[in-house]
Order: structure tokens, then sequence, then C-alpha cells
């Protein structure tokens, strides 16, 4: 068994990266159903830096309490260390990775040397790709595979009266992801490419070969000129920059079509009905067997994490500050010796 103590980044109070405090805390202790992971490496997501600015992005009656000090994040990848009596299919030892306990915002706590984790949200991580790989998949992968393969749960949807169902995709289907360098993007132009789409990838220029790399059909830059005046005739949009101003998008789709923002825009309902097509959104929520499908699929090679950088798990507010900095070329991901 570990030390009594560990090493955790920890929040007392909300604000800038500067908030992020590098301290020594107890280690959890095993609760029924739940796995002690001695953490190898942190995926870092934009819920960590919501969180740590105190939720203010959010509409005031969706913020939840969130009692302080707390340790932000919720993707790891690690070891074993211990598992609950009634835990079956985990053992000491064993190479594991997941998003722990998402969307409950202050409780993951995975900026840590170890975290209790429901063996749920676990998956066994794949051989072929190494700790930081491992922890840049979770958030992401599970939010492009929500989006556009499967929700895999039947929660009620926050943002929308009818549940999320993904678009079948294949060949004869266009899908275009909207930033699609960045975390959830790549992943997504990979998972549509996966099941046989043409996909159009939008970034800035400095993404052109990397996305191709990755299978994107078509690039746009951006910079150069918007995607919505350059395309039409799309099956699905995967904005996965979100926000105001994704409804710009509809204009690329064919009738029938759908957006899919990653974060929740303000869609005009009239506009929708007049071009004939559909929105839709969904929260991405922790997942351990889709996780281990996603998994099959990096071990094969067949979808890869791209890495931003890395910074020691003393250095988060560093990786919070590169954040903040934007263009990013996959996940920033915080390793733990």
């Amino acid at each position: 068994m570990p030390k009594n103590t560990m090493a955790a980044v920890r929040l007392h109070e909300f604000g800038g990266p500067e908030v992020l405090r590098y301290d020594e805390v107890p280690i959890p202790t095993l609760k029924a159903g739940e796995v002690l992971v001695r953490v190898h490496a942190v995926g870092i997501n934009p819920p960590d830096w919501y969180l740590r600015d105190g939720m203010r992005t959010m509409p005031p009656e969706w913020r939840p309490t969130i009692p302080l000090p707390a340790i932000p994040g919720s993707d790891v990848s690690g070891v074993v260390a211990a598992v609950a009596p009634d835990v079956r299919g985990f053992s000491v030892g064993d190479a594991v990775f997941g998003m722990i306990r998402f969307p409950s915002f202050g409780e993951s706590a995975a900026y840590a040397e170890y975290v209790a984790a429901p063996a749920s949200d676990l998956a066994h991580k794949p051989a072929g790709i190494d700790h930081v790989q491992a922890a840049g998949a979770p958030m992401s992968g599970l939010t492009a595979w929500q989006f556009l393969i499967d929700v895999g749960h039947d929660h009620p949807n926050p943002f929308q009266a009818l549940p999320h169902r993904p678009m079948a995709l294949g060949p004869g289907t266009t899908v275009l992801v909207n930033g699609a360098a960045g975390g959830v993007g790549h992943l997504a132009v990979q998972l549509a490419k996966w099941k046989g789409a043409r996909v159009i990838a939008v970034a800035s220029g400095a993404h052109a070969a990397f996305l191709r790399g990755l299978g994107a059909d078509t690039f746009i830059d951006y910079t150069q000129g918007r995607a919505e005046n350059q395309v039409r005739e799309v099956d699905l949009v995967l904005d996965a920059v979100g926000g105001p101003g994704s409804d710009r998008f509809l204009r690329t789709l064919k009738r029938g079509g759908a957006l899919y923002p990653v974060f929740v825009s303000p869609i005009n309902a009239e506009e929708l009905e007049r071009l004939g097509v559909t929105t839709s959104i969904t929260q991405v929520r922790s997942n351990g067997p889709q996780l281990a499908e996603l998994g099959r699929l990096l071990d094969a090679g067949t979808v890869r994490v791209a890495i931003d950088s890395t910074f020691p798990l003393a250095e988060a507010r560093q990786a919070h500050e590169r954040a903040a900095r934007g263009h990013l070329r996959g996940k920033i991901v915080l390793t733990v010796a």
C-alpha cells in the first residue's frame, strides 16, 4: 500500500492560473466500487479551467456548489494500487485510464499522485500507447464518441428537451469538423474517417499537414476565408469550438443535415425550420466500456492522440497558461513522477 499522503494541485480560491497550488494532502480512501490509481499522467481539459475560474462561464442557475479547497481534473492514466473488495475486472498492477466522475465538477480530483476512481469509469490502458497519450484520450475521446458514435447513457439532456441521437456516419456522408486540431476536434476527425465519412477539417493553416495526416480529405484555413462561405451540402457539422456564432455553420448543411456544437450555442429555431436542418448537443459522461472500445482503436493505431505539450504536475499553472494561449494541437498533459 502507498504512503499516507500525496502531492496534489488544489484550488483554495477561484481565479487565474496563479491560484493553482501544489500541496501535500491525504491519499483518498477507497469506497465500495472504487479503484485506487497511482497516477502517471493527467489530461487537461476546458472544464479544469472552468472549475478554476469558479464556473463563471456557466449560467448562474447551472453553477454547482464547489467546496474549497478542491483538486481539479478528471482524466488520468496510471496503475492500480488497490481495489475495493467488491470490484471485479481490475487488479493491483493493472495499467488503466479513465475520465473520473464527470460531470461531477470538483469531485474528480485528478491533479494528484493518487485518485480513487469508480471502477465503472476506468478501462485497461491500451498496451500500444504510453501513459501520456492515454491521459490525453478520455474526455476528448469520449466527447467525440458520444457526439458522433453512441451517447451510451440515458441521462436527461441538460441542454435540450430531446436526447442526443448521433447521425449514422458512413461512405457518402460528409462531416465538417471546426476546431479540428484541438483535443476533441482531432479525435473527431479520426472517428469520422473510421466510420468511412468524408471529412472537412477547419483550423489555422499551421495544422494543415497534421490534419491531412489524420485523414482529413479537405482542409480549410479559417484565417484565409471563413468555412461557411466555402462549403455547402454538408451532412453534419461538429463544431468543437461552439459558443456564440456556431449558427453560422447552418448554411453549410444540406436539408436534413445537423449541427452539433460541443459547447452550448444559441440557435434560432425559425432559422432551423427555414433551412430544414437540426441541431443537437449532449454532455460528455464517464463511461469505462466506451473508453475500452476507443482503447482498441488506439491500440491498433486507427486513432491516435496528439500531444501539444507536457508539464510536471507541480507546473500545473504553466500548463493552464499554455491552454489560455490557445491554438493547441492535440492535448496538454501533466506528468506525475
